[in-house]
């Protein structure tokens, strides 16, 4: 079990890659808590986990939220090795002038401002037990954007850049930082990137692609474990892009 004895917080968890990547922890040995805004979803996929899964409701855009949330956390495992922010929202695809303020200061601060809050809330811990991991889940979209999806673009560019800039700052801690950059993968999102959910749309997305499928979240959590395992020791600063080729 390559995550034995590990403790891990992901956001977003309830669904989509970061349900992917929370069995996957648990399947090699991590006690995971399971965070979402959805606290029903959240619990329905603890149940489904096993014992070693534990469900918080948690708003990652807001502070208070989070800081409770973490505090939550340790208090149940005790101590905390791994942080994956995975929550992320977009705005549909459409022209960027088209966004609407609220929608765009809603993707920032689900993509980009909760990495902030949760690096706050979470650090001192693993300052005080002498490291730790996190993974941000960034997006291909941040790498080669897509047209439609200008704003969500900058916010996961903001993920990739700023998970390097972090790890830059926290290796002397022994705080290893790396992303995730996915492809348009088979999630609740998929509709919302594509504008509309047709056999077409969904042809053209996987045309793009010299893989030749969307990603699933089991291929996100595969890379997640390596890179939150001991055995990526020295890899910290990375963003990988688990994208079948796209952005090549």
């Amino acid at each position: 079990m390559r995550l034995k004895g590990k403790t891990a917080l992901i956001t977003g968890a309830a669904q989509g890659f970061g349900l992917g990547i929370a069995e996957t922890f648990v399947k090699e040995g991590a006690r995971v808590a399971v965070l979402d805004l959805n606290g029903d979803k959240a619990k329905e996929a603890a149940k489904a986990i096993g014992r070693k899964a534990f469900a918080v409701t948690c708003d990652v855009s807001m502070a208070k939220s989070v800081d409770k949330a973490v505090e939550r956390v340790i208090a149940k495992f005790g101590r905390l090795d791994i942080v994956v922010n995975n929550a992320g929202t977009t705005h549909r695809n459409m022209p960027m002038t088209e966004v609407p303020e609220d929608v765009f200061d809603r993707v920032f601060a689900v993509n980009v401002k909760s990495i902030y809050l949760m690096t706050k809330a979470t650090v001192p811990h693993f300052r005080e037990h002498g490291g730790g991991v996190i993974l941000n889940i960034g997006s291909t979209a941040g790498i080669r954007p897509r047209p439609g999806l200008t704003w969500y673009n900058g916010s996961k560019g903001a993920v990739n850049l700023l998970s390097q800039s972090m790890a830059v700052e926290l290796a002397p801690e022994k705080i290893r930082v790396n992303a995730i950059a996915p492809v348009a993968g088979e999630t609740p999102l998929l509709a919302t990137f594509m504008g509309e959910d047709t056999p077409e749309k969904r042809a053209q997305f996987r045309a793009s692609i010299p893989w030749g499928r969307l990603s699933t979240p089991q291929d996100m959590a595969n890379a997640a474990l390596f890179l939150c395992s001991d055995e990526a020791e020295m890899v910290t600063g990375t963003v990988l892009a688990v994208d079948g080729g796209r952005c090549i």
